[in-house]
This record gives structure tokens, sequence and C-alpha cells, in this order.
């Protein structure tokens, strides 16, 4: 190829990044750059089938619609893990690995809810008919059993009375006997077949159980100033009472430097869900995990309230190493929102990166029940537009300064440069 170079200029352009230079070391690059290189990279090489894992994770709006159009523009196969919404009704097809089966579904994300939806309501009434004929066919069980009771109460009184030989008596005994036998067999069969029924109808059903909670621990005064704050590219910003705020703006922008100072200058007990979910121990069970956070509740109590995160029984013995992506999530909200002193300011960074459509749903639902002051940073607006919201806030990206290990500031001051962005600079000379 020996346009090479022209063809990679003209890649990047496409996918937004037309201010990278080609010898720019791949490390200096943000998340979402490489993502987007990356992506460059394998659609320059036109291969037959392309496939992506996640795609869209930690890409902000702007990147994550330039994926978008290039995929829209991509002629070629593409097989793409996703729990992204927007990017799923982008798709032709959709296959679901679900109880270690594939089913394929026609159509995009919307029509696969459809069918699913449909499918549900088909199981549900399966399931209703299917509980229906067990509980008649378990009636005619006992029916039959308290007319072979009285059949073996008459017979043992005509033996007793004598009234007919002793040889026919027990011939007529066998034949009740073999009768009694046959129609008990009949009728067990067919309240297995009931039970079968059922049991396959249940297994129909989808178990995403959505997360039900109380906690008025939570609630704040209207009014009650939350955090009153100077803060870089935004200004003053002040938080009262139970107010739910968007942070949205491009990679780079400061909304993780913004959440920091919200937890260093809350008058309220913060709890926090970041990017990485990895603040459990792992050596500790889900109950050891969560009596840390809340040291003063007793065990029962706690296992109460794990049960409202759809965490029972064993599950909650069991250590954090085992858990599934699911249990784990789940447990990780548990400890957050179930700590001690509960938690009146809530600040999510990137909630959604890495979670299940499931885990989304859940965490929708949990947040509904949460009565505190809400800060969210996400680049996923769909789950914003669930929040119920009160304000919107965007960060614009900070100027591009010439690219160097360090900038003098006024006074003499140094400060590193990451990502060809200088984050909260001022005076810069």
């Amino acid at each position: 190829d020996w346009d090479i170079e022209e063809q990679a200029i003209a890649q990047l352009a496409g996918l937004g990044l037309q201010r990278l230079e080609l010898n720019r070391d791949a490390q200096t690059l943000s998340g979402g750059e490489l993502t987007l290189t990356a992506l460059g990279a394998q659609l320059i090489r036109q291969p037959d089938i392309l496939l992506l894992d996640e795609p869209t994770n930690n890409l902000d709006t702007t990147a994550r619609a330039q994926l978008y159009d290039a995929l829209d523009a991509w002629n070629g196969v593409a097989l793409i893990v996703s729990h992204d919404r927007e990017l799923l009704r982008r798709v032709e097809t959709i296959a679901e690995f679900r109880d270690q089966q594939i089913v394929l579904y026609g159509g995009n994300f919307d029509d696969y809810l459809s069918a699913v939806s449909q499918e549900q309501i088909a199981a549900r009434s399966d399931l209703r008919t299917a509980e229906s004929d067990l509980r008649k066919q378990k009636r005619e069980l006992i029916d039959t059993h308290i007319k072979l009771d009285r059949r073996a109460r008459y017979g043992k009184k005509m033996a007793a009375s004598k009234r007919e030989p002793k040889v026919v008596m027990g011939q007529r005994k066998r034949q009740a006997q073999q009768s009694a036998g046959k129609l008990r067999n009949v009728h067990l069969d067919t309240v297995q077949r009931s039970k079968d029924a059922a049991g396959e109808a249940e297994r129909r059903i989808r178990d995403d159980d959505q997360i039900t909670i109380d906690l008025p621990d939570t609630s704040l005064a209207v009014g009650r100033t939350v955090v009153d704050i100077e803060a870089d590219h935004v200004g003053r910003l002040i938080i009262r009472g139970p107010e739910r705020i968007a942070v949205t703006g491009d990679n780079g922008s400061g909304k993780t430097k913004l959440l920091r100072h919200l937890v260093a200058n809350s008058t309220v007990p913060i709890g926090t869900l970041p990017q990485r979910l990895d603040f459990l121990d792992e050596e500790l069970s889900v109950l050891e995990n969560m009596q840390r956070h809340a040291p003063a509740a007793a065990p029962g109590h706690i296992r109460n309230r794990l049960a409202q995160f759809l965490l029972r029984g064993d599950q909650v013995f069991r250590p954090a190493s085992t858990l599934s992506g699911g249990e784990r999530f789940r447990a990780i909200l548990a400890t957050v929102l179930l700590a001690e002193p509960a938690p009146q300011l809530l600040l999510l960074d990137e909630p959604t990166n890495n979670l299940d459509l499931a885990s989304v749903e859940q965490l929708r639902s949990a947040l509904n029940s949460y009565q505190g002051a809400l800060v969210v940073v996400s680049h996923d607006a769909e789950f914003l537009s669930s929040l119920q919201l009160d304000k919107s806030l965007h960060l614009p990206r900070p100027k591009p300064v010439e690219r160097s290990g360090s900038c003098r500031l006024a006074g003499g001051q140094y400060a590193a440069i990451e990502n060809d962005v200088a984050l909260g600079v001022h005076g810069l000379e």
C-alpha cells in the first residue's frame, strides 16, 4: 500500500481524529482516542468480518457518534458485543446469550425488546394455564385416593362378613388392587406431566428482578445546602436538597476531577460509585464486606437488607471473588447505599460502563428509591433520561496547549500535561 499514510490520515479524519499525527506515541492518547484509533486500524485493513468487544465503553458523546457513523458506513459483517442500547439499535440481528444458549432475534434492539416482551406474555399465560391444570390434576389424584380407600374398606367389610367363598373374595381383592394401582399410576403420570409443563413455562420467564428498597435515611430537606464550591470550567456550583444533576462533557473535560472536588467539600455523608468497581475485599464474604461499612448493624438486619438487592441465602456467605458480574455489582451497590451513616450525596462516575442490561435496569430502579442529592457523570443519554434529573451540567473541553512535558505557570510553577490538555491550570505564560 504505497499510499498507506494518506489512507491512515483520511481514516483518522473520518473518526474525528484529524489532529493526531501519525508519528505520535499511542501511549499518549486518551482511552477514547485509543479506541477510535484501534477501530481505524481495523477498518483500514478492510477485513471480511469485524469483531468489536464493548467498543463504546469509555467513549464520550462525540466519540460515540463518530464510532456510530463509522459503523454505519461499514459494508462488511460486524459482530459486536455491547450493552450500548443506541449502538444495538443500529444492528440487523440480536444474538442473546442466556442460560448457556444463544437465541437469534431478527431486527435491532427495539425489535428484540418487543419480541422478548411477547415471549414473556406467552410464557406467563402458559404458566397460569399449567398451574391451573396442575391444581386440577392434584385434586383428581386426591379424589382417586379417597375412592380407592372407600373400596378398600368395603372389600375388608365384605371379607369379614364371609358372604362369598374365600377364593372369590381373593380374586376380587387382587383385581381391585390391580385396578387401583393402574388408576393411581395414571393420575400420578398426569400430575407429573402437569408439573413438567409448569416447570418449563416457569423456566421461560426471565428472572431479571428489579431492586426495590426503602432508603429513608438518605432523605434531605428541600433547600439544604449540600455543596457550595467554585470549580474550574463551571464557576460556582451549589447543590441544594435532593437535587439530581447530570454531568456531561467530552473526555478530558474534568468530570472526574469535579467529583473529587465535591467529595472534598460536601457537608453531608457521601457515597461514591466509581468507574472501577473493585473496592470489595475479595477474601471476605458479601456479609463481611457489608459489615465493614455498617459495623453497628446486626447481621440479621444486614441480611434482610441484602435480600432487597437480590442477594439471598448462601450468596451472602460467599467470598466476593466467587461472585458473578451481576452479583458483584449488586453487592457493591448495596455496600454504597446501605452504608452507615447513610449517604445523602451520591456520586456516580460512568456507572453503566461494563454493566449488562439487567444490571443497568437494577441500578435505575435502586436510584429511584434514593432520596438524597445525586450527581451522575455519564455518556449514556438513555440512562440519564430515566433518572428524573433536575439539572444538566455540560463541561467544555479545555483548549489544547502545545505538547510538552510540562508548562510554566505564573510564579514559576510547573504542571504536568495529560492527553494534550492542561486541566484546571490558570495563568499560562
